[in-house]
């Protein structure tokens, strides 16, 4: 009789073991059927916010759903550099599937911090000289993305076309971006290839970016904006002094057309959030970053706004609004 209960307690615990491994292991399952996406961006402007919407619909397409396979996190880090380090060490803390890193600043953020998780950047304009990849082919890292390199050959000619006689180009920008940097730099060379001067202001923090747009008045006949995240966050301030001193506002982010410049030769953000979004989706299926190569994005756009140009003193050539992708009202 002993031996009878003796043995049923055996194949009770036996059975109760066998049990709980296999709710383990389908838990390990299901854990790993789920896939956890984590992304910083910066700040929050347009044409950031359309670069993170784009990953989301286009892992939404691709059947990821939040809460069910598909645990995504977003923050901002509200163009704080400091915050944005911390963000990127609690995610990679947290282990993810991958980490979406938006602009420049929270994509070295991410890349200092990690070795092994895998990073997709997306609207960086030099990942190389942001020292995120050495190369634009395969990284062989843990890193790979999508750039915003505009070109700014094409970029001058379209300030040529709004301002015909430009000489002296202003542009306010933040020297402690590296994307900015690297775009003041080669502005420079290929201005003065064409007879033209680049005149610099800096502005390292949004407060700033009205007083450096007023030390232009009078020394620029135009002021070019590139995608420089502190001055396209708070655009409105550069706006309104370029409206007040009759300064004609060139951008490289079309949304910034909408917000008061003139106009802009672009990428579609949201395009290229569905192209970062594709590329993470290589990576949920299996690929290693480091086999993945960086892109680009050719997709331009020209955005005029004639209502800017009325207010900036500029008088718009009719081809230039018959070549526009969109003329804002």
């Amino acid at each position: 009789m002993k031996r009878f209960k003796l043995a049923a307690k055996i194949t009770a615990q036996a059975l109760v073991g066998s049990a709980m491994a296999l709710a383990l292991l389908t838990g390990v399952a299901r854990a790993a059927d789920v896939a956890s996406v984590k992304v910083l961006a910066i700040v929050e402007h347009p044409a950031l916010d359309a670069i993170r919407d784009g990953v989301h619909a286009e892992l939404q397409a691709a059947g990821y759903q939040d809460g069910k396979n598909l645990q995504w996190e977003y923050q901002s880090a509200q163009g704080n550099t400091g915050t944005a380090a911390q963000i990127a060490r609690k995610f990679i803390g947290d282990n993810p599937s991958v980490i979406v890193a938006i602009a420049t600043p929270s994509a070295q953020a991410v890349v200092a911090a990690t070795k092994t998780v895998p990073v997709v950047y997306a609207g960086v304009t030099d990942p190389i000289a942001a020292q995120l990849v050495n190369t634009w082919g395969p990284s062989g890292t843990n890193v790979t993305g999508v750039s915003d390199k505009l070109p700014l050959e094409r970029q001058i000619a379209l300030i040529k076309r709004v301002v015909p006689g430009a000489k002296t180009v202003g542009m306010v920008y933040n020297p402690g971006e590296a994307n900015s940097v690297v775009v003041v730099k080669a502005l420079k060379e290929l201005l003065a290839r064409q007879g033209m001067t680049l005149k610099e202001a800096a502005a390292p923090r949004t407060v700033d970016i009205a007083p450096a747009a007023k030390s232009l008045i009078g020394k620029v006949d135009v002021i070019y904006t590139n995608t420089d995240n502190n001055v396209v966050s708070a655009y409105e301030a550069l706006v309104k002094v370029a409206d007040d001193a009759k300064i004609p506002l060139i951008a490289a982010d079309t949304d910034s057309v909408k917000r008061g410049a003139i106009a802009a030769l672009g990428i579609d953000y949201s395009n290229l959030g569905h192209q970062t979004g594709k590329m993470v989706l290589r990576i949920l299926k299996g690929e290693k970053p480091g086999a993945i190569a960086s892109e680009t994005s050719n997709d331009l756009q020209l955005f005029v706004n004639p209502g800017a140009a009325q207010k900036q003193g500029v008088t718009l050539a009719p081809d230039l609004l018959k070549d526009a992708t969109e003329v804002v009202k």
